[in-house]
C-alpha cells in the first residue's frame, strides 16, 4: 500500500469534508503541519471543529483557518497569542470547549487507545466540569471526560519511512503522537522520507499502523512564536 502522496492537497483529497472533527498536532507553532494547514485552507472546507492545544497566531498556523472562517469550534487548552480568535469568541462567532492541557492530552490518548471515557479531578468545581458527570472515588470528586476520536488527524513528524513509521524531533513531538493515534484517518507531513527498514526499531517513535497518508515538506518555515533576545552584560 502506497502511503506517499505528491502534495498536501492530494493527501487531503477525498478525506476532508465540511463539518468534520479534526485534530491538529503542535504546541504553539512548534511541530505544526504547515503544508497540511495551508492545503486545508485552500480546500475551502468549512464548519470544522478543531482539536488542538491552541489555534496558532494571527496569520500563521491554525490562525489562517480562523481568518477564512473555516473553523466553527475549537477544543483547546491555550487560547492566547491570537487576536482574531479572541475577537470571534467574544463576538459569539466561534465556539470554544476550553480543556485543561493534561486533560486534552489524555482525551486524545484515550481515543487512540479505544477508551471511551475516564475520570479526573482536574476541573472539578470550575466551568470545565459544567454539564459533565461527577463521581466520587475514595472520598474525592472526579469529573468524567470523553475520549476524542477525530475524523481526520493532521500531524507533523521529522522523518517517515515508506511504511509510515515515524520519528519526531525534540519538542516538536509534543501532541503529535497522541493526535496521530486518535485519528480515524491520519495524514502526516514530514521533512524526510526514507526506505522501510532504514530506521532502527528503537528509533521509531510511532509505528506506521497509525499512519494512512504521508506528504513531504522538506523546507517548512518553522516560524517562532515570539523571538526574545537578551542583551549580554557589557554589550
Amino acid at each position: 500500500m502506497n502511503k506517499i502522496y505528491p502534495s498536501a492537497a492530494k493527501a487531503l483529497a477525498g478525506v476532508v469534508q465540511d463539518g468534520q472533527l479534526l485534530a491538529v498536532g503542535g504546541f504553539g507553532l512548534c511541530g505544526i503541519p504547515e503544508a497540511l494547514i495551508d492545503a486545508l485552507r485552500a480546500s475551502a472546507v468549512k464548519d470544522l471543529t478543531v482539536i488542538s492545544n491552541n489555534a496558532g497566531v494571527d496569520g500563521f498556523g491554525l490562525g489562517k483557518l480562523l481568518e477564512t472562517r473555516q473553523i466553527k469550534k475549537m477544543i483547546s487548552s491555550y487560547v492566547g497569542e491570537n487576536k482574531e480568535f479572541e475577537r470571534q469568541y467574544l463576538a459569539g462567532e466561534l465556539q470554544l470547549e476550553f480543556t485543561p492541557q493534561g486533560t486534552l492530552a489524555e482525551k486524545l490518548r484515550a481515543g487512540g487507545a479505544g477508551i471511551p471515557a475516564f475520570y479526573t479531578k482536574t476541573g472539578v468545581g470550575t466551568i470545565v466540569a459544567e454539564g459533565k458527570e461527577l463521581r466520587e472515588f475514595d472520598g474525592e470528586t472526579y469529573v468524567m471526560e470523553r475520549g476524542l476520536l477525530p475524523d481526520v488527524s493532521l500531524v507533523k513528524a521529522h522523518r517517515a519511512d515508506k511504511s509510515g513509521n515515524l520519528q519526531f524531533r525534540y519538542t516538536a513531538r509534543n501532541f503529535n503522537p497522541a493526535v496521530a493515534m486518535a485519528g480515524r484517518i491520519t495524514i502526516v507531513e514530514v521533512e524526510e522520507i526514507v526506505e522501510t527498514g532504514t530506521m532502527e526499531p528503537d528509533q521509531v517513535h510511532l509505528p506506521g499502523i497509525y499512519v494512512h497518508r504521508i506528504v513531504l515538506n522538506a523546507t517548512p518555515e518553522k516560524r517562532i512564536e515570539k523571538r526574545t533576545i537578551s542583551e549580554k552584560a557589557g554589550a
